[in-house]
């Protein structure tokens, strides 16, 4: 069963989204709540599988909240921001502080539920319209930074291939027609190269790509 918080300061919001994902036989919603203080002790006293956060809330924003979740646990749940999708700073800074996702507040009933799922399965949502506008506007705003030998050594030629088309918002399929393997074998060196790398999804394995400058090499 995945466990899901709801951190939202519209009440009305949070109770369509518990409406939707309770129509899931395999999720559960453990909490919710409208602020990032609360979102922070509830999240360490409920330990849920992924976090649905909005990103501004009078009581205490998104982005704090997802900082501080995700640095004060050894297994921290995986933080699907919800916007508006106005592109400002907030989204920005939740992404780099390790938010795995994004979805709209008006998103289909069907696409919530996916999104969820595929954060408790790690996979992020790099492959979604949403997180592609998203990412299309990060690497815009935030430059690739120089290549660091470093960076690069801990990875093999074709991981770093993989890891740089990802960061051009490609999914597992197009990388695979881009090198000519089969998607499962994309599969198989993200994995390595993300374990190499100590990173826990594809939304945080392209944040890493960009501040190493293997995302344009």
């Amino acid at each position: 069963m995945i466990r899901v918080l709801l951190v939202d300061d519209q009440s009305v919001v949070r109770a369509g989204f518990r409406v939707i994902l309770n129509l899931a036989e395999d999720i559960e919603v453990v909490g919710e709540c409208g602020d990032g203080p609360t979102a922070v002790t509830l999240a360490a006293r409920l330990r849920p599988d992924v976090i649905c956060m909005d990103v501004r809330m009078p009581g205490g924003d998104g982005l704090s909240a997802t900082r501080r979740i995700l640095e004060s646990s050894s297994e921290p749940p995986a933080i699907l921001i919800v916007t508006t999708f106005d592109l400002d700073e907030y989204v920005f800074g939740a992404l780099e502080a390790g938010a795995s996702g994004f979805a709209l507040k008006d998103t289909e009933p069907d696409e919530l539920i996916d999104a969820v799922r595929r954060l408790a399965r790690g996979y992020g949502l790099v492959d979604q319209a949403v997180t592609r506008r998203v990412m299309a506007e990060f690497a815009r705003r935030r430059p690739a930074a120089r290549p660091r030998p470093e960076a690069l050594d801990l990875l093999t030629a074709r991981e770093a291939d993989i890891v740089r088309l990802l960061a051009q918002g490609m999914s597992n399929a197009e990388i695979g027609r881009a090198l000519f393997i089969e998607a499962s074998t994309v599969k198989s060196h993200l994995g390595r190269a993300m374990a190499k790398i100590g990173t826990r999804d594809r939304v945080q394995t392209v944040v890493w790509a960009y501040r190493n400058g293997v995302a344009e090499v």
